[in-house]
């Protein structure tokens, strides 16, 4: 009995705890959700995409990156970025400043997303959040309009306990509050399977709301229901260490048509 015990013990002392398994409040990144969902595939390095269109590289930071070298990204003909600005409504990237900044000064266009804390504060709570710590937009020709990353859950059930049409009620909160606030309507970063599992698929923000689609693959695969065609496209996730790379879904002069509004 005494070996049994003692070896139960010693099981258990090896397993992860609760506390272990989930992460801090606010260490959640764009792609997060995704990458624990669907797996990082083995697709090429260069993804396939439409030979008519061309795709313009960009990246996606948050905390975890810290001090981003622009000078290196730019050179390897990164042409945009996005940075993590907010969480919730208690979170602020602490490098967002030297981020959102540092693209800017060396030739992007950038822009700053929230990720979305649907569990926490309404939609339209989170949106005034976000637009008073970095998200806002101007039209300078190189600020991108704001992103709602909404994705799996990385802190508990991956539709954050809402319902289908209470998550669709909660990120209209955020889109139409964003819009009134900025003038810009807000794209929304997505993945197709958490969009039908956690919104029913619903189809109505694909005629105002541009799509970032994230899917680890060599093509961006099938869309949401109500968008045709994607925005932008994160097509690998390499995780906290060196960041995303996305693809915008034209040239440059279309990018910035997009910053510009």
């Amino acid at each position: 009995m005494l070996t049994g015990l003692l070896l139960s013990l010693s099981i258990c002392s090896a397993l992860p705890s609760a506390a272990e398994a989930i992460p801090e409040r606010g260490s959640a990144y764009m792609g997060m959700g995704v990458l624990a969902h669907d797996g990082q595939s083995t697709a090429p390095a260069d993804p396939t995409s439409d030979p008519k269109v061309t795709q313009t590289e960009g990246v996606d930071v948050s905390s975890y990156q810290g001090n981003v070298a622009w000078s290196t990204l730019w050179k390897n003909a990164t042409k945009w970025a996005y940075t993590k600005a907010t969480e919730g409504t208690s979170y602020t990237n602490p490098y967002f400043t030297q981020q959102y900044n540092g693209s800017y000064d060396i030739g992007m266009v950038r822009g700053a997303y929230h990720f979305a804390a649907p569990d926490t504060t309404g939609g339209a709570t989170q949106a005034d959040y976000f637009v008073a710590h970095g998200g806002g937009w101007s039209k300078d020709g190189k600020t991108l309009p704001g992103v709602l990353d909404i994705e799996w859950n990385p802190y508990g059930s991956a539709c954050y306990g809402k319902s289908q049409s209470g998550m669709v009620t909660w990120i209209r909160d955020f889109v139409n509050r964003y819009k009134a606030r900025t003038g810009r309507d807000a794209v929304i970063y997505t993945a197709t399977s958490w969009w039908t599992q956690c919104t029913g698929n619903y189809s109505g923000f694909g005629k105002t709301n541009p799509l970032w689609i994230a899917r680890y693959a060599s093509a961006a695969g099938t869309l949401p229901a109500g968008w045709s065609t994607h925005t932008m496209w994160q097509y690998t996730s390499s995780g906290p260490t060196v960041g995303d790379h996305d693809r915008f879904n034209g040239a440059e002069d279309r990018l910035k048509a997009l910053a510009t509004g």
